[in-house]
């Protein structure tokens, strides 16, 4: 069997390089964070797999090709505050913190959130907190990225407000079957927005679209 390590390396080297994902210090960190202590015990030979890994409760880790892209997409810097939505397990916020200067792990799953904290236990600039996904955390706002874990089927505005100015938020936006990647951008209290890659995974908890009423 393959050493973690060298599964890594042969991870990065199809799901990341391949798909244009060439940040170095984004490559360096996904190769420095081991991703077995993040997927279910029974699946850790999927470890390094292509697609999302089932978590629990409908959540999955995102595959490796839809983080690292959203990742790059964010262009976080050393000195930016991190809201990492949806940490699951805590792999993302693990790889990311590599990057900030703070990050806050955001889990909803109680059960998700706990396995989080004991995975980053160590990491100096990580913490994770249980709450609500769909609230963020206002009370520890601004912060200049916000990563979203996962889908969203409607605008996250609740989230944009917790933008700093020059502040990105990065997620996938669902449209029926198919999704693509979204970057929101902050700047004197005005928000653009713009398109970035395709991609296709499960929608988080309390971003579902918003139903519609005929009468």
């Amino acid at each position: 069997m393959l050493d973690s390590a060298l599964q890594r390396a042969n991870m990065v080297a199809t799901q990341l390089r391949t798909n244009d994902v060439t940040d170095s210090r984004l490559i360096k960190a996904v190769l420095a964070v081991p991703r077995e202590p993040f997927v279910p015990q029974s699946l850790t030979a999927l470890a390094h797999m292509e697609g999302c890994i089932p978590l629990a409760n409908g959540r999955v880790l995102l595959d490796l090709r839809s983080f690292g892209k959203l990742a790059q997409l964010a262009t976080i810097d050393s000195q930016d505050r991190v809201l990492d939505v949806g940490c699951g397990t805590g792999y993302s916020t693990a790889v990311l913190s590599h990057l900030c200067a703070e990050i806050i792990g955001l889990e909803q799953d109680s059960t998700l959130a706990a396995t989080a904290t004991g995975n980053l236990r160590g990491a100096a600039n990580a913490e994770i907190v249980c709450a609500r996904l769909a609230d963020g955390l206002p009370e520890r706002a601004p912060f200049n990225v916000i990563f979203l874990n996962g889908a969203v089927g409607r605008t996250p505005d609740g989230l944009i407000d917790q933008l700093a100015d020059g502040g990105r938020l990065v997620c996938i936006v669902c449209e029926g079957a198919a999704g693509h990647a979204r970057i929101y951008l902050k700047h004197d209290g005005a928000t653009g927005e713009r398109d970035a890659f395709d991609a296709t995974v499960p929608v988080l908890p309390g971003f579902e679209q918003n139903r519609s009423f005929a009468f």
